[in-house]
């Protein structure tokens, strides 16, 4: 069965910036499950996958404006530190910050005594990627997958 939307699909990623060592993998957990077609992975590496099938193993490159975005200067934000709760912060650390629109990764920049500078700028922005995937399977999604717009079960969501 080949890729193409309303399918579900479970995969294993290795992502690298291109020409360094790898920055994560799914190798050692789960494959990750994605209703195809409906923006749950960044747009590059869902251009790739398409029409492949169970099996397929490839690598492809995507550069950040098809991945996370170019780098935005300027892109910062001063927030109250009571907003971190109880977590170590130091300048260059990754942490999720919970706001309005959800939880969004964040980079501290500098760490004052009520104060917390933010770059908001996803930690990948402005990064070409190279994926190396394996498709593990591909199925047709169910009306209720499609309809909530992810995958319930297996690697998917639970509700």
């Amino acid at each position: 069965m080949k890729i193409e939307k309303d399918r579900v699909v479970r995969f294993h990623y290795t992502v690298s910036e291109v020409g360094k060592e790898p920055i994560e993998s799914s190798k050692d957990r789960e494959p990750l499950a994605i209703l195809f077609g409906h923006g749950n992975i960044i747009p590059g590496l869902e251009k790739a996958m398409e029409d492949k099938e169970a099996g397929a193993t490839f690598g492809v490159d995507v550069a950040s404006a098809d991945a996370y975005g170019e780098r935005r200067e300027g892109l910062t934000q001063r927030v109250p530190k009571k907003h971190f709760g109880k977590e170590k912060l130091a300048p260059g650390a990754q942490v999720v910050l919970q706001t309005n629109f959800g939880a969004r990764a964040v980079t501290v920049q500098k760490v004052g005594m009520s104060v917390v500078d933010v770059d908001l700028n996803h930690p990948m922005a402005g990064k070409d990627l190279h994926f190396d995937v394996e498709i593990i399977d591909v199925r047709e999604a169910s009306e209720e997958e499609v309809q909530h717009g992810h995958v319930h079960g297996d690697g998917g969501h639970q509700h």
